[in-house]
């Protein structure tokens, strides 16, 4: 007698595996499907730009770098030495008009030095005329009269004075004309490589495009960033400039008035309004 068939067959086993199959992907789809936005998003960022980026990218972004840097030393130097000279401006000319005499203001130079423009131009204009009354023309240099030397002695200072406060702000012009078309390579850079990987792989959908080129415009915003500082101080630094280099021709055509005619410096003294002290000339040391 045959024995009872007991055997399974292949499409009840499928049958009966199936429902236990499909629980098993249901339960773990979320913890796949979460891992899957987590990673690309974590990925996602400047520094990974940078890590994907090439020689030229990584290049674009070090000298992103570098300008940024020079242009704040400039900055901060640059600022630093015109509050300074600021004060120690405002200071001296304190000194000079409520001096009684040139030779007092002379004194002072000698004893506390020259630290700013105004002073370092009256060391050097009272230093020419007395240079001249006891020399008189020695040299090609010194040619012509008193009033003639000392006009080219103070032109000279004067031209000296400007070219030391301009000194700097060409960098600070050029690092904010040149820094945002420097990230903007940078960022035409990546959207071009970004484009590559899209070819190759064949996938432009959104998702794909997002990342990369997100990430290649944070380039623009770098330049940008460099730029806007550097262009602001150099504004700044360009007006105040301005304005104490036409102080300081306005205060050399004074020096040049009390040196070569002796006209009196006018309320030097306190309560003496409308009065006027004597400008006595400097003496010149006689001939040994």
């Amino acid at each position: 007698m045959p024995a009872p068939d007991t055997a399974v067959s292949p499409s009840l086993t499928v049958a009966a595996s199936a429902p236990a199959e499909a629980v098993s992907p249901g339960a773990s789809a979320p913890v796949v499907t979460q891992t899957s936005v987590e990673q690309p998003a974590a990925q996602l960022g400047f520094s990974h730009f940078i890590a994907q980026t090439d020689v030229v990218g990584q290049s674009l972004f070090v000298i992103l770098v570098l300008m940024s840097l020079a242009s704040w030393a400039l900055i901060v130097t640059k600022g630093v030495a015109l509050f300074q000279r600021q004060r120690r401006s405002q200071a001296f000319l304190n000194f000079f008009w409520n001096a009684t005499s040139l030779e007092a203001v002379q004194h002072e130079i000698a004893t506390h030095g020259v630290t700013e423009p105004f002073a370092h131009l009256t060391s050097h204009a009272m230093h020419a005329q007395a240079h001249h009354a006891r020399f008189g023309a020695a040299k090609l240099e010194e040619a012509g009269s008193a009033q003639e030397f000392l006009t080219r002695t103070i032109k000279k200072v004067l031209d000296e004075d400007t070219m030391r406060m301009e000194s700097g702000l060409s960098v600070l012009a050029t690092i904010g004309a040149t820094a945002p078309f420097v990230g903007l390579f940078g960022t035409v850079w990546g959207v071009y490589h970004a484009l590559l990987a899209i070819g190759a792989t064949g996938a432009g959908t959104l998702d794909k495009v997002a990342g990369p080129v997100g990430e290649a415009l944070i380039m623009t915003g770098v330049g940008l960033a460099v730029a806007i500082p550097a262009v602001m101080a150099y504004n700044w630094l360009t007006r105040s400039n301005r304005v104490w280099g036409a102080r300081l021709d306005a205060f050399a055509f004074e020096l040049f008035t009390f040196l070569s005619t002796g006209q009196t410096l006018k309320g030097s003294q306190p309560g003496e309004v409308g009065e006027a002290a004597n400008v006595r000339a400097i003496k010149p040391t006689a001939k040994s």
